[in-house]
């Protein structure tokens, strides 16, 4: 993914109306692809534009390359984090760390853990993984200051280890997983309130 670029739409030719059925098109094929196996490097934009339907030039006016058109997808893949209430910290964390790795389309389980390579060979993978990935962590973040600025945690906590503390257990039972016996249903209240209680304020 080199020259990544993070606008998803290059400029098209005045007066050709957009279809977003040959969006959806394409971003499914290309996603479709890479669930299958396929690679970022092997994939190509002719195989893609094969698999949607379409024509390379359909891709090229909406997507200035396949970087920018893959993380599109992945990010519409991944859709938006839960929006958290507000009240109870607890409750928002429980709501947040419950959405970690938890898609309800089955291609992420196949499509996520191959990009792992992918991020660790290339700063410009690295950088289009933090950019699909950080609407949840900034989510995350803003409850861990809201709690903070409230008294309720300690002000010296540091919020990106907070997080790491949060996530990781959750992801890694999930992709796993770590412990089969464990319950996936009350696994995130127990995780937040184990962190938590070294977080609070005494």
């Amino acid at each position: 993914m080199s020259d990544m670029t993070f606008t998803a739409d290059a400029p098209r030719s005045p007066g050709r109306p957009r279809s977003t059925r040959a969006d959806e098109a394409i971003v499914e094929a290309a996603l479709d692809l890479l669930a299958e196996g396929n690679s970022v490097e092997a994939l190509s934009i002719e195989a893609i534009a094969a698999r949607a339907g379409v024509g390379k030039a359909t891709i090229y006016r909406r997507w200035p390359g396949k970087e920018a058109l893959l993380v599109d997808a992945l990010g519409r893949l991944k859709g938006a984090p839960p929006r958290t209430g507000g009240h109870s910290v607890r409750d928002d964390l429980v709501l947040l760390v419950s959405a970690v790795g938890q898609h309800v389309d089955p291609r992420v389980r196949k499509i996520m853990p191959c990009l792992v390579p992918e991020v660790s060979r290339s700063s410009a993978h690295r950088a289009a993984y933090e950019a699909i990935i950080e609407p949840r962590r900034q989510a995350m973040r803003e409850v861990l200051r809201r709690a903070i600025d409230s008294g309720e945690l300690r002000a010296d906590v540091d919020i990106e280890v907070a997080m790491a503390l949060l996530t990781a257990p959750i992801l890694t039972q999930r992709m796993l997983p770590w412990h089969p016996e464990w319950d996936e249903r009350i696994l995130p209240g127990r995780i937040v309130d184990a962190v938590l209680d070294g977080l609070r304020a005494r």
